[in-house]
């Protein structure tokens, strides 16, 4: 079940209503107990983050992320000498601009504080 539809589901019931039919359910102890109700704005709550979580991750390249290897960190620390710009090393390695910034810190490659940039 996809988080969308258990959503769905999730905040029908918490609003007293049938998820399949759309009626108001009958007015009985366990639709209107409000522990139960909170419990279900709760669980749909988690549900809207763990959705929200999962479409940032789609949008990140694929190796957000992951472990460095040392054959990465030596590949970026090649292509960063031979005078490649950050955008194009985290596009050959498909991870963002600030990991690749911040390996190369990491491993001494670039300073921590860059200096100022004039604005013309």
């Amino acid at each position: 079940m996809e988080i969308q539809e258990a959503l769905k589901i999730i905040k029908a019931l918490a609003d007293g209503v049938n998820p399949e039919t759309g009626e108001v359910l009958p007015v009985e102890p366990i639709y209107q107990n409000p522990q139960n109700v909170r419990a279900l704005h709760r669980a749909a709550g988690a549900l809207e983050f763990l959705e929200e979580r999962e479409r940032i991750k789609r949008l990140l390249p694929k190796n957000a992320g992951k472990p460095w290897t040392p054959q990465e960190e030596a590949q970026v620390c090649d292509e960063l000498r031979s005078g490649t710009d950050f955008q194009q090393i985290a596009r050959i390695h498909n991870r963002t601009v600030a990991s690749i910034v911040a390996r190369l810190i990491r491993l001494g490659k670039v300073p921590s504080k860059m200096p100022p940039t004039k604005v013309a």
